[in-house]
């Protein structure tokens, strides 16, 4: 098989830090999110910007990977690979590649190649179809209220002769509002096709929320940034600052600091029951670029200041 170079999927550096592979992963991901993206071959594309970003944010599946990335062409192109920890992702979900070092391999249905569902009827012999189970995305904002999403997946199907071929099938499927990530949805008998009289297996959708550019995700509460500058931090203000359902009023308390969180109740994610909560983490960032003008201003405040940020090293 080939070789998947996920830094390159990700137009990332091998050495880069974690904070620029996810900020590459939410980039890609928005863009090319099936339910967006006009691009022919987003959905694949899509699939395999998951799969890097699955490995690569892993510490532990990354040092895996690249130890096998530095033992050349080669061992890159093997057909198999070490077996390592079992992965979540897995009935399909991901490439064989991935598969080849992190096991989760898919698994065909149950029966035999050459027999027909009149021989198994026949023999009173049935067999429960195989369950399915694959990601489902989901954009932060599609979590509010309920909504239905378009999917589609392939299934073994065996004809009347024994005959054994892959189907594709698509479903509208209708997703509750409050989902989580990692939550799984059922559905059942949409599965792999059954042997004999036996019932097809079950469609389980595993939720995965799409990163935002935005927004960070703890439990049902969202996370946001606010970039404010140091004179907004030292008089206050107030702002326009985005969420989920559009925006609202924020107000910046005078002497504010970096890292400060600031709660407002009800605009985060839905629950079973009620809303999370939005929190804005206050950041100072100073100008790119400043006039002599305005540096002329700063070394006023300087000079006229008893504020010691350091006092406590002194102590």
């Amino acid at each position: 098989m080939d070789f998947q170079d996920y830094y390159k999927i990700l137009s990332v550096a091998p050495d880069a830090d974690s904070k620029t592979i996810k900020t590459a992963y939410r980039k890609l991901a928005r863009k090319y999110h099936p339910d967006v993206s006009e691009h022919r071959e987003a959905e694949e594309k899509f699939k395999q910007i998951s799969e890097a970003y699955e490995v690569l944010k892993d510490p532990q599946k990354r040092a895996q990977y690249d130890e096998l990335r530095e033992q050349g062409p080669q061992s890159q192109r093997r057909s198999g690979g070490p077996q390592y920890s079992q992965s979540f992702f897995d009935q399909g979900s991901f490439s064989d590649f991935f598969s080849s070092i992190f096991g989760g391999a898919h698994q065909s249905a149950p029966g035999a190649q050459g027999f027909s569902q009149q021989d198994f009827s026949n023999q009173g012999f049935g067999a429960k179809g195989q369950d399915i189970e694959t990601d489902m995305p989901i954009f932060l904002e599609d979590t509010l209220t309920t909504t239905s999403k378009s999917i589609s997946y392939s299934l073994p199907h065996r004809d009347a002769h024994g005959r054994v071929s892959h189907v594709n099938k698509t479903l509208n499927v209708k997703i509750p509002a409050g989902v989580a990530d990692g939550e799984r949805v059922r559905l059942k008998g949409q599965g792999g096709q059954g042997l004999g009289d036996a019932p097809s297996g079950d469609l389980y959708l595993r939720i995965r929320l799409v990163p935002h550019p935005l927004f960070d995700v703890e439990a049902h509460n969202l996370i946001l940034t606010v970039p404010i500058a140091p004179w907004e931090a030292a008089l206050g203000t107030s702002l326009e600052a985005p969420t989920l359902s559009g925006k609202i009023k924020l107000t910046i308390p005078a002497n504010s600091q970096t890292g400060q969180r600031l709660r407002i109740r009800g605009k985060g994610l839905v629950r079973k029951q009620g809303h999370g909560d939005l929190y804005a983490v206050l950041k100072v960032v100073m100008p790119e670029s400043v006039s002599e003008e305005s540096k002329r201003h700063w070394q006023q405040l300087a000079d006229a200041a008893v504020f010691d940020p350091r006092a406590e090293w002194r102590k």
